[in-house]
C-alpha cells in the first residue's frame, strides 16, 4: 500500500508539472493570457479529478465539478458545442455518481469496489457508440457552425457512455475514456490550446493506470 501511495502522488505531481510547463511554453496564446490561465487552472483540476478516479476514490467528484465549469467556458470560446453538451451531462450525472459511489465504498475507506460488463454488452455498446458518433458528427456539420464537427462528435458520444459506466462503477469505462482522450488530443491540438493537449495526453496515460488499478480492486 505505501508503494501505491508513493506512485499515486508521483503520478499526480507529474501531471500537474506537465500542465505548468505547457502553460509556460504556450507562446501562441500570448495576448490571450486570461484564456491561457483558465486553461491551466482547468487542466490542473482535471488532472486531480482523473488521478483520483483511477484510484476509484470518491473525491474525484470534488475536483470534477470545478473542472466541468471551467472547461465548459473554454469550449464556448472555441464553439465546440458537443463538448459543451457533454459537460452539462457530466455535471448532473456526477451528482448521481456521488450517491452511487457512496453505496459501493469499501468499509472505512474512500475507495469504491468496481464491477465488470459482459462480453455481449460490450459489443452492443461499441456498435451503438460508433453509430451514434457518426450521426452526431453529421448533425453538427449540417446544423451548426461547429469548427470540428466529427472530432467533436467522437469526443462527445463515447464520453456519454463512459461517464455512465464510470458512475455505475464498471471498470470497462477506461477503454472508452482512452479513445475519447486520444480524439481530444487531436481536437485541442488543432484548436491551438496546448494546455488542453497536455491535459488529455496525460489522461491517456491515466486511463491505462486506471484500468490496471480498477482491475486489481475488482478481484
Amino acid at each position: 500500500m505505501p508503494n501505491k501511495k508513493i506512485f499515486d502522488y508521483t503520478f499526480l505531481s507529474l501531471g500537474l508539472l506537465i500542465q505548468v510547463i505547457t502553460f509556460a511554453l504556450s507562446s501562441p496564446f500570448r495576448g490571450t493570457e486570461g484564456v491561457l490561465s483558465l486553461s491551466l487552472f482547468s487542466g490542473c483540476l482535471g488532472i486531480c479529478s482523473v488521478c483520483l478516479a483511477s484510484q476509484a476514490n470518491i473525491f474525484t467528484y470534488l475536483f470534477g465539478f470545478a473542472q466541468v465549469i471551467t472547461y465548459t467556458w473554454l469550449c464556448w470560446k472555441q464553439r465546440f458545442y458537443g463538448e459543451i453538451a457533454i459537460n452539462a451531462y457530466y455535471f448532473f450525472t456526477m451528482i448521481y455518481g456521488v450517491v452511487v459511489w457512496k453505496r459501493r465504498l469499501q468499509s472505512d475507506s474512500s475507495t469504491v469496489t468496481p464491477r465488470s460488463l459482459s462480453g455481449k454488452l460490450i459489443a452492443l455498446l461499441t456498435t451503438g457508440i460508433l453509430l451514434g458518433a457518426c450521426l452526431a458528427g453529421w448533425a453538427l456539420a449540417s446544423f451548426t457552425d461547429d469548427t470540428q464537427p466529427y472530432l467533436d462528435a467522437f469526443t462527445t458520444v463515447p464520453a456519454l457512455v463512459a461517464q455512465a459506466l464510470m458512475i455505475l462503477a464498471f471498470r470497462e469505462h477506461w477503454f472508452i475514456w482512452l479513445a475519447v482522450d486520444v480524439f481530444s488530443v487531436i481536437l485541442w491540438y488543432r484548436a491551438g490550446d496546448y494546455c488542453m493537449v497536455a491535459q488529455y495526453a496525460f489522461w491517456c496515460a491515466n486511463c491505462l493506470y486506471g484500468l490496471r488499478r480498477w482491475t486489481s480492486l475488482s478481484h
